[in-house]
């Protein structure tokens, strides 16, 4: 078997050399026609004063006459990128940009990296209620724990406009895309399946909470960390109370037959492993695998190389294998939600992104892998089928009118034509640019 982090080091030789020739991943240009000066008069002075006049008397119009109504912030602090760790705003800008290249050409969302050298809560807080005003939405990124969970639960309450963590929500919305399908193929049912998280930080915290919202039973997940099982009797209760009530609440709820103990100990009869605890490979022993139940299902999602090889987990009994790499089989990556879920949000002028409009979006996708030929190790679409977005948008923006947080209200179908002519339309003026040579072809 070659060593698979030989094609990890190789990619990170070319990202290293075209991000030194392309000079960033994004650029700004106009969206409207500029054919002499006269142009500038109406979209410059004194043309743009009557537009300024209709947004003071009705906020509201900034989502219309404005790119507000298709502009998000992607705002980080740098202290937790994915498999780097605390890497500090400025590093953490080129995470940021292949973020925001994302959201335009599977989403066609406008969307502005903003790394902040501001750190603790309350002013990551300020900074983004404050730029409220400019943009349609916010997607934090890359913040440690617990802070994204302080700061997504009070944005979530001040702000008007959605506000979606991703490292959360994402990672939640997609890890439940996958188990939808896994549990399907493996003849089980939500809520009778015993999973076993790996990790607790936002990814298994976010991930825990909509599954219960999916009609998993929280009694049946037994959530493990570096100090062992979760449950009410640990040591640390009182310490978790005070600084992260997120995960206390989860060691009240979780774990519902008190069990105590370690990974292995939790596996012994689960059905589900979920692990999100940081890069391997042999995180842990290859062997508790195999005290899983039969057709066990096991999604590694570190990153850059997953806890343990996902062909040790095929040796070791598991059915189902997903990683977060797109080199491996299952690939379980945000980038299949994110997109199509802030276009849907988007599209309906939603001012929130609640959990059910996340399990709407990864019921829409379970469902498109089901009708286009799921299997075990297809068990969730790539971004290369971009047709199951434009779906996703509009099952998103539909659950959004039901919940009455939208703006507008149309049918599925409009939402999703809607959807699919703005992807199109993406996707199209990038494939113009490099036709044209506009964009150039990275060296060789």
């Amino acid at each position: 078997m070659p060593k698979k982090d030989d094609k990890t080091e190789r990619l990170y030789r070319l990202a290293m050399r075209y991000s030194k020739f392309y000079g960033g991943k994004i650029a700004v240009m106009p969206n409207v026609p500029v054919r002499s000066l006269d142009d500038f008069s109406i979209w410059y002075t004194p043309g743009v004063a009557a537009v300024s006049r209709a947004i003071e008397k009705d906020h509201n119009l900034s989502f219309e006459l404005t790119s507000r109504w298709n502009t998000i912030a992607i705002v980080s602090d740098g202290t937790r990128v994915l498999g780097l760790g605390n890497v500090g705003p400025e590093a953490a800008m080129p995470v940021m940009e292949g973020k925001a290249m994302i959201f335009k050409y599977l989403g066609g969302v406008n969307a502005v990296p903003l790394t902040v050298n501001v750190h603790d809560q309350q002013g990551i807080f300020n900074t983004v209620s404050s730029l409220e005003p400019a943009f349609g939405g916010f997607n934090l990124e890359d913040i440690e724990s617990p802070k994204c969970f302080y700061l997504l639960d009070s944005l979530r309450k001040s702000v008007k406009v959605p506000v979606w963590h991703d490292d959360q929500q994402g990672t939640a919305g997609a890890t439940l895309a996958g188990l939808l399908s896994s549990i399907r193929l493996t003849g089980r049912k939500a809520s009778q399946t015993k999973i076993v998280f790996l990790g607790t930080g936002a990814a298994n915290v976010a991930t825990a909470r909509i599954l219960a919202v999916a009609g998993f039973d929280q009694g049946n997940i037994i959530m493990v960390d570096s100090k062992g099982i979760l449950n009410p009797e640990r040591d640390d209760m009182d310490e978790l109370m005070l600084h992260n009530p997120w995960k206390y609440d989860l060691a009240i709820k979780t774990n519902s037959e008190r069990m105590k103990g370690g990974l292995e100990d939790a596996l012994k009869g689960a059905d589900v492993l979920v692990a999100a605890s940081g890069p391997g490979p042999d995180k842990f022993p290859k062997e508790y695998i195999k005290g899983m139940n039969k057709d066990a299902i096991t999604f590694m999602l570190a990153n850059p190389v997953p806890e343990i090889w996902p062909w040790e987990a095929k040796d070791m009994g598991a059915r189902i294998v997903a990683t977060g790499r797109s080199d491996f089989p299952n690939q379980v990556n945000n980038s299949i939600i994110f997109p199509a879920l802030f276009r849907g949000a988007l599209d309906c002028g939603a001012s929130a992104i609640t959990d059910e409009m996340i399990v709407a979006a990864s019921s829409e996708i379970a469902r498109y892998a089901y009708e286009n030929g799921m299997s075990e190790e297809h068990i969730i679409p790539t971004m290369k089928e971009w047709e199951v977005y434009p779906n996703v948008a509009a099952a998103v923006a539909r659950k959004a009118v039901g919940q009455r947080i939208a703006k507008r209200s149309m049918s599925a179908k409009k939402f999703h034509d809607n959807a699919k002519r703005i992807i199109e339309g993406s996707r199209m003026m990038l494939s113009a640019l490099i036709k044209s040579r506009l964009i150039k072809m990275p060296p060789q």
